[in-house]
């Protein structure tokens, strides 16, 4: 099985989650995280992604380089979203295989775990909603997206 939280960061100018009509989480400039979980994930690998992102130097310097980490911002914010498809298998056929994503109760406190670090490092963290069908909303400044994996 595969072993390590994935994190899918985009630097935003702005970015969103609706559910339904509901506005459940947003964010100004920051980061947008999508979090896949597998199966041996732990605690542990949660609280390292939220680390990793969190020091993770892509945001505008002023000086038009991606040289800052959301620890060195004046303002860090990050959405959180639940992104078990991180862990589609596509190597065989047309229908992605989704067996890597860990189920739902394992999954979601580690999602919980990413975000609350991410606040206890002093970011200002908005989520998802854990297992509903979301609209996530951004506008990617850059584009700068990166794939961690812990």
């Amino acid at each position: 099985m595969l072993t390590g939280v994935r994190g899918l960061v985009q630097r935003v100018t702005e970015a969103s989650v609706t559910v339904g009509d509901e506005v459940v989480g947003a964010i100004g400039p920051g980061l947008c995280l999508l979090v896949g979980v597998t199966h041996d994930d732990t605690l542990a690998t949660a609280t390292t992604l939220a680390e990793k992102a969190y020091h993770l130097r892509v945001l505008d310097d002023g000086a038009g380089r991606a040289d800052r980490s959301l620890a060195e911002a004046p303002h860090p914010a990050v959405l959180v979203v639940s992104q078990f498809t991180l862990y589609a298998d596509t190597s065989r056929g047309r229908r992605p295989s989704w067996l890597a994503a860990a189920p739902g109760p394992v999954a979601e406190p580690l999602v919980e775990a990413v975000a609350r670090r991410l606040a206890e490092l002093g970011c200002t963290v908005a989520t998802g909603r854990f297992g509903a069908h979301m609209l996530v909303r951004l506008v990617g400044d850059g584009p700068v997206t990166v794939l961690l994996e812990v």
